[in-house]
């Protein structure tokens, strides 16, 4: 049996294009996948199914405001198994499309789950594969609360969320993160009353403060209904469906909260149970993350890990990037991530988008700096789709260059792509606020927050 240059474990994102990059340069290799298809979580069960029902739920929604378009559309309906057979066929296809991908470049897939007897071997099944190089990129999976089973079928994670037949009457979700928002305004969009409680008493925790305000102000015009402030203590089952209750952070007080569906999306956790880990001696924080040195290599030399079961922010993104930059080091190329200029996006409407440092971080750093904002309201573009909540911020330096930025508005996830850019290249606000954009367009607002961050705005 031949030796491999490099086993990935994992098929998701991260895994996927290590394997590919891996292929590109030149290695012999494989990639292990015990899911039965390939794009781990991201592309089965998590962004890629998602964004299919934001969309379809979007459209459906729309619906309800083409009058002032004056466009009157009578006797709309939701068909949700042909929804959901839509999503399925997006899924499956960007999975056989990663099939083909493999195939095209040369790369062995061994289908079932794996594990590391020894540095240098891969296990799958009864086969014992060797290799110069295993790199781990196994992902993470939903946590749930002490004491709150998830069922799928009453008590949801995502995965549950993703496949319901019908539209619940009334959706708690548990968690005002990207999962708990994005899923939430899905079901609300479709005509379920959806209630989101959360422990912290704002939403969205890591983003811009004052961005996730204007967020909450948006969402909360679409219909989701919010309590901060509030922890989860238990959910009980009842003859009319679920009874949650929930207690008042800091106050000692109780409520009780009825629903016929519950989403938990309070975060998520590392895959790297069944990967024999302790044995081998891979030193794994208080977390459960891999440890791991500026090469991705593990406290086992040979032993290599990238993406969601690694620090760092668990993006699908990210984690592609991770793996490129490792297979260009084994390659002994210059590989490199940086982590400051890894994008965010929330893909609700409307979305929000982020990158650097919050304003909330640069004053906790005692960092000086000034800000340049801009509503859409404001943006000639936002007013003739209708598309006018939230606003561009950027956060500047001293020396004029772009610290942080963050975006609450439509198409944010492809405007942030500009000011990660700059970022990345070191342009400086002044540079931003300097170059022509079209007319008329979203991306306006974003040379406008600039020009206001230089004192220059035309129109705010």
């Amino acid at each position: 049996m031949s030796t491999y240059d490099l086993i990935v474990i994992g098929g998701g994102p991260g895994g996927y294009v290590a394997a590919i990059r891996a292929a590109q340069l030149g290695m012999n290799v494989a990639c292990v996948e015990g899911r039965g298809a390939l794009g781990g979580t991201c592309l089965n069960v998590g962004c890629i199914p998602s964004k299919a029902l934001l969309t379809s739920s979007a459209k459906y929604a729309e619906i309800s405001h083409l009058s002032s378009h004056g466009i009157e559309v009578e006797g709309a309906s939701i068909d949700i198994g042909a929804m959901m057979g839509r999503k399925d066929k997006i899924v499956g296809d960007l999975t056989k499309g990663i099939g083909f991908l493999f195939k095209k470049n040369g790369i062995d897939l061994f289908e079932g789950w794996a594990s590391i007897p020894a540095a240098g071997q891969v296990q799958v099944g009864d086969t014992i594969h060797e290799a110069k190089n295993i790199l781990i990129a196994t992902g993470s999976e939903p946590t749930s609360l002490p004491g709150i089973e998830i069922d799928e079928q009453d008590i949801l994670s995502s995965t549950g969320a993703i496949a319901l037949d019908t539209v619940p009457d009334h959706l708690v979700v548990i968690g005002a993160g990207v999962i708990g928002l994005e899923l939430g305004q899905v079901w609300a969009r479709l005509g379920a009353k959806v209630t989101v409680v959360e422990y912290l008493d704002r939403v969205l925790p890591g983003i811009d403060g004052e961005i996730a305000k204007l967020a909450q102000r948006a969402l909360s015009k679409r219909g989701l209904k919010f309590q901060l402030g509030r922890a989860l203590k238990s959910v009980g089952k009842t003859d009319a469906g679920l009874s949650l209750i929930v207690d008042r952070v800091g106050k000692d007080k109780e409520e009780v909260i009825e629903a016929d569906k519950v989403l938990i999306a309070v975060g998520r956790r590392p895959v790297t149970r069944g990967l024999g880990l302790d044995d081998l001696g891979v030193a794994i924080n208080q977390r459960g993350f891999i440890e791991v040195d500026g090469a991705f290599q593990t406290s086992v030399p040979g032993i290599y890990a990238i993406g969601d079961c690694v620090p760092g922010p668990m993006l699908a993104h990210k984690a592609e990037e991770d793996g490129v930059a490792c297979v260009e080091i084994l390659a002994g190329q210059a590989g490199h991530v940086d982590y400051n200029t890894v994008p965010g996006v929330v893909y609700t409407d409307p979305e929000v988008a982020s990158v650097g440092l919050t304003e909330e971080a640069l004053k906790e750093a005692g960092t000086e700096y000034s800000v340049g904002k801009f509503a859409f309201m404001a943006n000639s573009r936002a007013r003739s789709t209708g598309e006018t909540d939230g606003a561009v911020k950027v956060l500047v330096g001293d020396d004029g260059q772009i610290l942080g930025a963050h975006i609450c508005g439509a198409h944010g996830g492809d405007l942030i792509a500009e000011l990660v850019l700059a970022m990345t290249k070191g342009a400086t606000v002044a540079e931003v606020a300097a170059t022509c954009h079209a007319h008329p367009a979203m991306g306006e607002a974003v040379k406008e927050a600039c020009l206001d961050a230089l004192g220059r705005a035309i129109h705010a």
